[in-house]
């Protein structure tokens, strides 16, 4: 579900499409280092459109974000890197691990991949990145809001993630042959996404991979990768067969008083329309999805 999967709330999951709010302008924030300047991060990405959303309390918690942000990268306790070193979080050689057993889980779910929706059904508002059916999700954790069902299927990934702190969202990515995300950024710089690649094609050279602002990435399977996705960021699969990755968002490391106003953000964000549109679209998938499973167990042979 865009838009979704933080905090703790009910069911379905929701990725909110990292896409850049109209109040906010390109924010410069200076380096908090006395030696080499940080990267700034820009609350904006040129030529993608905005999210249009005219409700007052969309207005009014948006304005909340962008003060936010500023705030967030201030005290951010691990600093402001687009791409993390994996050392920085001890936890991340435990996820590797859990590998192999998220995979066969994966293997099981994509039996019905053809079924599985494109992430802007979901989320209407990745159509401003995303509007064919070349990438496709299936979450068990959306802005803290879990899919009890999918949980269900995946019990293994589920218990794997449980060593993540602060985990807001949890789904598997999956990129077609010939995809490309245009460069665009996530709507909000308090948390850090992990990818796990699980099926990685054979590629020769930058054929599969992620931009995180100059930085170019290639998925290896069995191995994860930390970024923050506030940066401009582009990811592309140029070959002929599918990649899969483990997709997570967490909670990202900050110092007070930005720890607070980030936690307080996490739980308001569940009451905003976006949000509440993804989980109620990602619940309707999910009722149908097994439905459909159910009626094919009770068919007469």
């Amino acid at each position: 579900m865009s838009g979704i999967l933080t905090g703790k709330a009910a069911v379905g999951v929701v990725l909110l499409p990292r896409q850049i709010n109209p109040s906010l302008q390109a924010f410069p924030v200076t380096s908090t280092s006395d030696d080499a300047p940080e990267p700034s991060q820009n609350f904006g990405t040129s030529g993608i459109a905005p999210m249009e959303r005219a409700s007052p309390v969309t207005r009014f918690f948006m304005g909340i974000v962008a003060w936010a942000e500023k705030l967030n990268f201030k005290h951010a306790k691990l600093g402001n890197p687009p791409v993390y070193d994996n050392a920085t979080f001890p936890w991340a050689a435990e996820i590797e691990k859990a590998a192999p057993a998220i995979r066969a889980e994966l293997d099981r779910i994509l039996v019905r991949k053809d079924e599985l929706p494109s992430f802007q059904d979901i989320s209407t508002d990745v159509k401003t990145i995303s509007t064919d059916q070349g990438w496709k999700t299936f979450f068990l954790l959306g802005f803290g809001v879990r899919s009890e069902q999918n949980i269900k299927a995946c019990p293994d990934t589920w218990n794997a993630c449980q060593k993540i702190p602060g985990l807001t969202t949890v789904m598997f990515s999956i990129f077609e042959p010939g995809k490309h995300l245009p460069a665009h950024r996530g709507p909000y710089n308090g948390v850090l996404r992990l990818h796990l690649g699980l099926i990685v094609p054979d590629n020769r050279g930058d054929d599969l991979a992620i931009r995180v602002k100059d930085q170019i990435c290639h998925w290896q399977e069995g191995k994860v990768l930390i970024f923050d996705d506030a940066y401009e960021h582009e990811a592309w699969n140029h070959t002929d067969k599918t990649r899969v990755v483990m997709f997570v968002d967490f909670v990202k490391p900050l110092n007070f008083p930005a720890r607070l106003v980030n936690w307080m953000l996490m739980h308001m964000a569940i009451f905003t329309p976006f949000i509440r549109e993804g989980l109620d679209n990602h619940k309707e998938w999910e009722k149908k999805f097994y439905a459909q499973a159910e009626a094919l167990r009770n068919r007469p042979n």
